[in-house]
């Protein structure tokens, strides 16, 4: 028979751990404050909540905008045009090659055994519009909203997709970048010595090259196409966060609990990513927002300069460089005014934010 200490002792230990069994998850008490920190900024949570909205719906810009339609009810059977291609002989058209659905004789085919469902813009970014009731560039009208641009193409859009390419090519090219910048920063800062010498001598020669030049001679050397571009704007952005690790790393390597590990013989790496790595992540996270804009306007800088992405891509910078050339048509470089202050302000609001909220100062 145990005895009533052991017995209590086990009960104890028995509601305890179901009591941590069964509790919710939650943030620890930092990073709980940081937390409140950022939705105390009324601004920085609008501009959050605007921001992955906008970007939310321009994941499925392709239902928004499309020359396709959404779906095809022809003959009791269902089509979905804008997934899936279908040729034109399903219609009962002639030809194996793809249905045009704004097609008279497409159309005709489709309404008479049937219906078709359009998205709220029937154009998608490179529809080319014939039958419009002006020269291109068109102003606003019922058809399309924020007008078309020289090639008779819809603004509106652009815009989406636009807006859409701008964030996706931004988030991939700051993610790659901070990776192997936090990864230089640290070994530089964690094993100083002849490493973060030689390290730094290449860093002050390699930041002191004239980027946007050599970005524009390495893109008129080969055709552009996104991924390219992406390699060629990644040779020149990682150098961004290797200062602020590196000095992370320089401080956090002669810490105790750094050097007991290291007396303890663990490797160098568990500690560079279990010990040092997120006292220097906290700081990282507050540039990311702003590393995001500067690849954002690195990229419209590109494209309206003509060295960026591919002429029929949809881009922004293709906008604002039409609306330079078109003022006739104000309605072009407006949209792209808009367009682009709204991104970048949301993500610098968003920023700020995020960067009060890793503040020790600020959240005690």
């Amino acid at each position: 028979m145990p005895s009533s200490i052991e017995h209590s002792s086990i009960k104890h230990s028995s509601i305890k751990h179901s009591s941590i069994k069964h509790s919710p998850m939650k943030l620890n008490p930092i990073n709980e404050r940081r937390l409140d920190a950022f939705l105390s900024n009324k601004r920085s949570l609008y501009s959050c909540v605007v921001f992955l909205l906008l970007f939310f719906l321009s994941l499925f810009a392709e239902f928004i905008a499309n020359d396709n339609p959404l779906v095809v009810r022809y003959q009791k059977q269902w089509y979905f045009p804008v997934i899936i291609t279908y040729p034109e002989t399903a219609f009962g058209g002639d030809f194996k090659t793809e249905a045009d659905y704004k097609d008279p004789y497409v159309n005709e085919l489709i309404t008479q055994d049937g219906w078709m469902l359009w998205p709220p813009i029937p154009y998608s970014y490179n529809t080319h519009i014939a039958d419009l009731q002006s020269p291109a560039p068109s102003p606003p009208s019922q058809r399309n909203w924020l007008g078309t641009d020289d090639q008779a193409r819809d603004v509106l859009a652009r815009s989406i997709y636009g807006f859409r390419v701008s964030i996706l090519f931004s988030l991939a090219l700051t993610l790659a970048s901070s990776v192997i910048g936090i990864a230089v920063g640290a070994i530089q800062g964690y094993y100083g010595g002849k490493v973060d010498l030689l390290g730094q001598r290449f860093l002050e020669i390699w930041s002191g090259l004239p980027v946007l030049y050599l970005l524009i001679i390495l893109s008129s050397l080969v055709k552009p196409t996104i991924w390219w571009l992406l390699g060629i704007m990644l040779l020149f952005s990682w150098t961004h966060l290797v200062d602020l690790v590196r000095a992370e790393f320089l401080k956090g390597r002669n810490l105790e609990y750094v050097r007991a590990a290291r007396a303890m013989g663990v490797s160098n790496p568990v500690i560079m990513y279990r010990h040092i790595l997120p006292n220097a992540m906290v700081a990282s996270l507050t540039f990311l927002p702003f590393l995001l804009t500067g690849a954002i306007t690195t990229l419209t800088s590109l494209d309206f300069l003509g060295f960026g992405l591919p002429s029929d891509a949809a881009s922004l910078g293709e906008l604002v460089a039409q609306g330079k050339a078109n003022i006739q048509a104000p309605w072009l470089g407006i949209t792209a005014f808009v367009v682009l202050s709204l991104m970048l302000s949301l993500l610098v609001f968003i920023g700020e934010g995020v960067r009060d909220a890793l503040d020790p100062r600020l959240v005690k």
